[in-house]
């Protein structure tokens, strides 16, 4: 099975104290078995390029995250789900933002499970798959 991680999944690594149960959980998940978006990448360069320690994020995107994980990217498939799913929830009322739709277009289009601490948005995404974690050292 194939976990998609949003950039708060990513970002919780790198927390000085992380989730420790999520981090010995994602210890068990094989590389092969992890990816992200390029939408997150950029999310996580946004983050970094604010940042007073801009270097110091910018290394460990670079050396560390994008290394670690298979970056996808938007394909056409994805666009097809990623609008369906956009139409459907904009007709029902309940709008997801458009990152968090595409991140989890992507989810769907790949069968991988979407790993975030962002519930509320994700939730609403028919058919989605999520592996969720409280932020911090308090556990999963």
């Amino acid at each position: 099975m194939g976990y998609l991680f949003d950039s708060n999944a990513i970002s919780e690594v790198f927390r000085p104290r992380p989730n420790e149960l999520f981090t010995a959980w994602l210890n068990t998940i094989p590389r092969e078995d992890q990816y992200t978006t390029a939408l997150v990448i950029g999310e996580l360069y946004t983050v970094a390029y604010r940042s007073q320690a801009r270097e110091k994020w910018m290394k460990r995107i670079d050396e560390a995250v994008i290394p670690a994980l298979t970056v996808l990217t938007m394909d056409p498939r994805t666009a097809r789900i990623y609008g369906q799913v956009r139409g459907q929830l904009m007709s029902e009322g309940r709008p997801v933002g458009d990152s968090d739709l595409q991140i989890g277009a992507s989810a769907l289009r790949f069968d991988l499970t979407l790993v975030t601490a962002n519930v509320r948005h994700f939730q609403r995404i028919p058919d989605l798959r999520l592996k969720t974690f409280a932020p911090g050292s308090q556990g999963a």
